[in-house]
């Protein structure tokens, strides 16, 4: 019985794949700021596997990716460590960059 299967719909969040736009992002803000670590984000019902970077000061970024493998040979590639967040969780400091933001005037 398929009663309980969910549909993606056409269009869904995880229906795009990986573009070659989303991996230059990713290598831009690698190269443009310090400390970069990697985050493997795991494959939800509502996105693809992601990997998140975030920076020595918390700032961060997310993109799609084909999957946890092709996430390590990125951070390997660009010579950056990388981590399961089911595993280690997310830093602090990426908590705190989104408080700092918050609490700025311009939102």
């Amino acid at each position: 019985m398929a009663w309980f299967r969910r549909k993606r719909a056409s269009g869904g969040a995880g229906d795009r794949p990986t573009t070659r736009e989303d991996v230059s992002h990713l290598e831009e803000f690698v190269r443009s700021r310090r400390g970069v670590e990697a985050f493997i984000e795991p494959r939800t019902v509502m996105t693809e596997t992601t990997v998140m970077l975030i920076a020595y000061d918390g700032e961060w970024t997310r993109r799609r990716i084909e999957s946890p493998e092709a996430a390590r040979r990125l951070a390997h590639k660009l010579a950056i460590p990388i981590y399961d967040v089911r595993l280690v969780g997310y830093p602090q400091r990426m908590r705190d960059f989104n408080e700092r933001r918050k609490r700025r005037p311009d939102g």
